[in-house]
């Protein structure tokens, strides 16, 4: 009786070593070094995120001062002929 649990506590070793190949398990080095790659891409996005909404916030910067350039020489136009008006 004691070999026939021996036989079958090593077959269940052998199975639940075969189930753990199978999966996959990693082993803590390459899991640090998984997880460090995962680090990088993460910041990756993040900092192309931020730079993308940089841009987008300079180009409404731009636009607006472009606006605003366009309204200030329709008015220094219209001050200049009124001044021409006056002189002549």
């Amino acid at each position: 009786m004691d070999v026939a649990r021996t036989e079958a506590a090593d077959a269940e070793l052998v199975r639940m070593i075969e189930r753990r190949s199978r999966k996959g398990e990693i082993d803590p080095d390459e899991r640090e070094e998984l997880w460090k790659e995962s680090v990088r891409r993460s910041n990756a996005r993040r900092r192309e995120a931020n730079r993308l909404a940089w841009c987008h916030y300079f180009e409404r910067l731009a636009a607006c001062l472009r606006v605003r350039a366009a309204e200030y020489d329709h008015r220094a136009r219209i001050l200049m002929d009124g001044e021409r008006k006056e002189t002549a």
